[in-house]
């Protein structure tokens, strides 16, 4: 589960993320939206729904917001039909990066990943250009306060996870991608919301950054890509020095 730590290493930059809640809720309600509208707009009855829901309550996004985007799904009429699509290649630094989005304009998303890509420095790439250095698995996350690693390591494993990690901030549990909905449920019955739950892509080769410039290179790109209104989710095989990151951390 160290694949995960690339989070833990921009998470200073995230005190900003309030000030982007108004981005972040309009993203999590497309999901919700979609995900309503692929299959039954229930989500005891809709995984894909299910997991949406939970991803916007980790984000205390209201439930008022959350009905809107799931109602949204049945006005056909005027509606717009959001397809998903997955962006490859290479930040300033040469880490690998997958940039998953939500769009009903393709050309308009396609061209604005190209543009971010090619003005900070990295390369777009084929399709399946750096998959291959990635796994796809499930992902959820408690805070550490939620259970003891013990607790939350028996219950996790007992449920059908692949793995569980704690440190001093989190518990992490790694499923396989096809037992995410399951493992999610049994743990949210015994501890709550999780903090996240999700399909993820994890690293299975780092790329380090050494030196401060490029690291502020390499998030400000990061950032771009994640100010995008089309763009769900960036993951990449990045990972800051200690010593850069506690650089960025004093600035």
């Amino acid at each position: 589960m160290s694949g995960h730590s690339q989070f833990k290493n921009i998470m200073y930059r995230k005190g900003a993320q309030d000030a982007k809640k108004a981005r972040v809720f309009a993203k999590l309600a497309r999901e919700i939206t979609v995900a309503a509208k692929t299959g039954i707009p229930e989500p005891d009855k809709n995984p894909r729904l299910r997991l949406a829901i939970q991803a916007a309550r980790a984000e205390s996004m209201p439930k008022d917001n959350i009905e809107r985007a799931i109602a949204k799904a049945t006005q056909t009429a005027g509606g717009a039909d959001f397809v998903t699509m997955r962006y490859e290649g290479f930040a300033p630094n040469k880490a690998a990066v997958i940039v998953e989005a939500l769009t009903d304009n393709k050309n308009r998303t396609a061209g604005n990943v190209r543009t971010i890509f090619g003005k900070r420095g990295g390369a777009m790439g084929e399709t399946g250009s750096v998959t291959f250095n990635f796994e796809r698995i499930g992902y959820i996350q408690y805070p550490v306060q939620a259970a003891s690693a013990d607790d939350m390591f028996e219950n996790a494993l007992e449920a059908g996870a692949n793995d569980v990690v704690s440190d001093e901030e989190f518990h992490e549990i790694e499923t396989l991608p096809d037992d995410l909905f399951a493992v999610t449920e049994a743990l949210e019955k015994k501890f709550g919301t999780p903090s996240a739950s999700r399909l993820d892509w994890k690293p299975t080769v780092k790329v380090e950054i050494n030196d401060l410039e490029t690291a502020q290179k390499f998030l400000d790109f990061i950032d771009a890509l994640e100010e995008d209104d089309d763009v769900q989710h960036v993951y990449h095989n990045a990972e800051i020095a200690e010593d850069v990151l506690k650089q960025l951390e004093g600035e």
